[in-house]
């Protein structure tokens, strides 16, 4: 599917993303000009806290985004808030550098003439070295307007919506028509902002220290009346589309609950599975909040209340959170890890589902042929001349690489970590040899790989099981026998045919969940 066929099809979900990423950047430019320049201020004149103040910000900017990002949800948690606060702080360095810089820049010489003529510092500080300074001001704000649009994707990793969902579903399930989707209504959007900001230091820029060139005084008065009037049409939208979002916050339902969801295609799915599962047999309504990132992100969302539940895995649980070696009992790993999350962080599980999403090692099978390979022990004897792509968190868990090279005795030539649908992309292009893989990922048929038996046994079981936050299961107890129906009839078959359709037939994860219980008689 391509961009434009992808954009008409959803047109509605493109449009009402473009406008929470507006709001976002609004929202996150807005304060970081109100702390930015106002502190560029008053480091001019104490310029022994300078130093201190544009070395903070230097320190900031040099802080990769996503771990700032991952510092922020423990204290903040997931949602707008966070997101909003580091873009703020990635913000404030270009703005108060350059009102520092434009402020203390100012020829001595006016100054002094200022203070001949009787006027105070106020005086001097509003009437002389602002309108001097306010070019320079107003290139470190447009610097950082364009810079927030990019950085605002980066919201849909917590939640917050915006573009980014669309980028970062698509880089999941390779959809290219819906990364562009994303990414050109960005671009777009970010040329409109500097646009903007550019009419706005024309008008709060003097006259007198303007470049008009060959325009007469009548000219660019004339200019002015139409940069006023472009500027109160981008005012007065900006405003109704606050106050829609505003009423559109206060007509929820009094039972509503949040269910989230993981950053990848069979995630995109359940979450869409158990919302619509709950909307049909009951009067809750759901929010529904994909594209969460990982575990801790999820876990830690449900401890705090963010999120109310979401689908997690008896092995990760077990292995991950609870930091148990792996272990292939299936009741054993389910019976503990029921029993220690109530105990330790009072959340609850509900009964697994039909359906193990085991870890698997998979290849080519121009990779199978060539070294003979079928099993995990095969793999072993000529793993040290193979690559292996394979997801961060499986590159840093016992129960992944760390673990299965101890137990089978081996090590990898090279491993590259690969995050989402792009592990598989290195794979088909010859990049890497192996890759990890869930053993229902729809990718894995699309690509025609091989997957390796685990002939020792190290791999646990990862069974699909609910995870509740405490005290919902108490508000809410009818959620237990829907879910329940519902994990009935999930096996391993039907997630690979479901997540094939996201992935192959470049479906909607939200279509193919609603489209698959109707068939299913499940919902109306």
């Amino acid at each position: 599917m391509n961009v434009f066929e992808y954009i008409t099809t959803n047109l509605d979900q493109v449009m009402n993303l473009t406008k929470e990423h507006i709001l976002l950047t609004t929202v996150a430019v807005g304060l970081a000009v109100l702390i930015g320049v106002p502190l560029g201020i008053l480091i001019s004149y104490f310029r022994k806290a300078s130093d201190t103040v544009l070395g903070g910000a230097n320190i900031v900017q040099a802080i990769p985004s996503m771990a700032l990002l991952g510092l922020a949800i423990p204290l903040l948690g997931i949602g707008s808030l966070p997101a909003v606060v580091i873009v703020i702080l990635y913000s404030l360095l270009p703005i108060i550098k350059n009102t520092y810089t434009g402020i203390t820049s100012i020829d001595k010489d006016t100054l002094e003439s200022a203070k001949a003529i009787g006027l105070t510092r106020v005086q001097i500080l509003v009437k002389i070295r602002i309108p001097l300074a306010l070019p320079i001001i107003m290139a470190g704000v447009r610097i950082s307007s364009v810079t927030a649009v990019g950085l605002m994707t980066m919201a849909a990793f917590i939640g917050a919506g915006g573009l980014g969902f669309l980028i970062f579903s698509g880089i999941s399930t390779t959809n290219n028509g819906q990364i562009l989707a994303g990414a050109i209504p960005a671009a777009i959007l970010a040329l409109i902002v500097d646009y903007i900001f550019g009419l706005v230091e024309k008008l709060v820029t003097p006259v007198s220290i303007q470049s008009t060139g060959s325009n007469t005084k009548e000219m660019v008065i004339k200019s002015r009346k139409t940069q006023k009037v472009i500027l109160g049409m981008v005012a007065a939208l900006l405003v109704v589309m606050f106050v829609s979002n505003w009423v559109g916050s206060l007509d929820k339902a009094d039972k509503t609950i949040t269910i989230g969801g993981k950053d990848y295609t069979e995630q995109f799915v359940v979450v869409h599975l158990m919302s619509d599962m709950i909307e049909d047999r009951t009067d809750i309504k759901v929010n529904r909040k994909d594209n969460l990132g990982g575990t801790q992100v999820l876990f830690g969302a449900t401890k705090s209340g963010d999120v109310d539940m979401y689908l997690e895995y008896t092995g990760t649980i077990y292995g991950d959170t609870l930091g148990y070696s792996p272990n292939s009992d299936m009741i054993e790993v389910y019976d503990v890890s029921k029993k220690e999350l109530k105990e330790q962080f009072d959340i609850d599980l509900l009964k697994q589902f039909n359906f193990n999403n085991t870890y698997i090692l998979a290849v080519r099978p121009e990779t199978a042929k060539e070294y003979n390979l079928s099993t995990v022990s095969d793999l072993a004897l000529v793993a040290d001349r193979l690559t292996i792509g394979s997801s961060l968190e499986f590159l840093n868990r016992e129960d992944g690489i760390i673990g299965l090279e101890k137990h089978y005795g081996f090590n990898f030539g090279s491993e590259v970590g690969i995050n989402g649908a792009n592990k598989y992309l290195a794979i088909d292009n010859s990049e890497t040899d192996v890759t990890d893989a869930f053993s229902t990922d729809g990718l894995l048929k699309k690509f025609e790989l091989v997957q390796l038996e685990d002939d020792k046994n190290f791999f646990p079981p990862y069974f699909a099981v609910p995870l509740m936050r405490s005290g919902l299961l108490d508000e809410y107890p009818e959620i237990e026998g829907v879910l329940n129906e519902l994990g009935e009839v999930l096996t391993n078959e039907i997630m690979v045919e479901l997540n094939y359709q996201v992935d192959e037939l470049q479906k909607q994860p939200r279509q193919v969940a609603n489209e698959f219980l109707k068939e299913q008689g499940l919902i109306n």
